[in-house]
């Protein structure tokens, strides 16, 4: 197991369809305790969801636009391990006026909580976790791994507007994160996942569309109901196997990233529907 020992932190649980607990499940199985957290009266829903998990654990509060929470997440951290090995932030939030093609339209205030919930928040969990990294445990290897999830902000999307550039300023934060606290051992890395149906995707205006066209265009093809291949690579990062890897990008998307033209030319659309109906 390649986490055995490891203490994860994880945020953004929702149910049992969000990306997180499917890290969570997985960082479980490969042997690391898990702790949850969430916030207000989504905190039940996670707690549901936690008991799902193959050893249900512990919620805690976290706000991450209350400055308050990252310091009593700390101390409440600190008391129950010691220390702790990696986290995932999983977390992202723009408005609705942030969002559907209304980007010249878009007020301050809005793309303001887009960017502060959705890319500040990795610098504000990261300040808050970084004394705690490597403390209290076995002593060997490095001292602790923090995992982002991105969305290719590299291209504009059909109405991702703020939350686009949101994620631009998480990748771009991730990599300052790196250069500082890579010489604290600490490693910052993020995944940019293809789209999946989660509770958070439901929210973006245009998602079905993209969604749909998603695994016609990715070689490796895609499937929205399927977060494993993310929370696999999610416990790549997390273990010491990626120990020498800091500030990159790993791309989990069936290789839709890679492609300028539909794969296969004019007749991929009938293509992939016909593979897809023999999977």
């Amino acid at each position: 197991m390649i986490l055995a020992g490891k203490r994860v932190l994880i945020t953004g649980v929702v149910n049992r369809r969000s990306i997180a607990f499917a890290v969570a499940e997985r960082a479980q199985e490969e042997g690391a305790e898990v702790l949850l957290t969430s916030f207000g009266r989504v905190r039940r829903l996670t707690q549901r969801a936690s008991n799902r998990l193959p050893r249900p654990t512990d919620v805690l509060e976290l706000d991450v636009n209350r400055e308050g929470d990252f310091a009593d997440l700390a101390d409440e951290i600190e008391r129950r391990w010691g220390g702790i090995d990696g986290a995932i932030h999983a977390i992202a939030f723009a408005p609705e006026d942030a969002l559907g093609g209304r980007f010249m339209q878009t007020p301050r205030q809005s793309a303001a909580a887009a960017f502060e919930t959705s890319a500040f928040s990795l610098k504000a969990l990261a300040a808050s976790l970084l004394p705690l990294f490597g403390h209290g445990g076995n002593g060997r290897g490095p001292r602790g791994s923090l995992v982002a999830l991105d969305f290719d902000a590299s291209v504009a999307w059909p109405a991702y507007d703020w939350m686009g550039v949101s994620k631009a300023a998480l990748e771009a934060i991730a990599r300052y994160l790196a250069r500082d606290l890579g010489p604290r051992g600490v490693r910052v890395n993020l995944i940019s996942a293809g789209p999946l149906d989660t509770v958070a995707a439901s929210g973006v205006p245009g998602f079905r569309a993209l969604a749909d066209g998603w695994s016609e265009q990715a070689p490796l093809g895609w499937d929205l109901a399927d977060p494993a291949p993310v929370a696999d690579t999610a416990i790549f990062l997390l273990s010491d196997l990626s120990r020498r890897m800091t500030g990159e990008i790993l791309h989990v998307d069936g290789g839709y990233h890679a492609m300028g033209a539909p794969v296969g030319g004019p007749n991929a659309r009938v293509r992939g529907r016909a593979a897809q109906e023999h999977r």
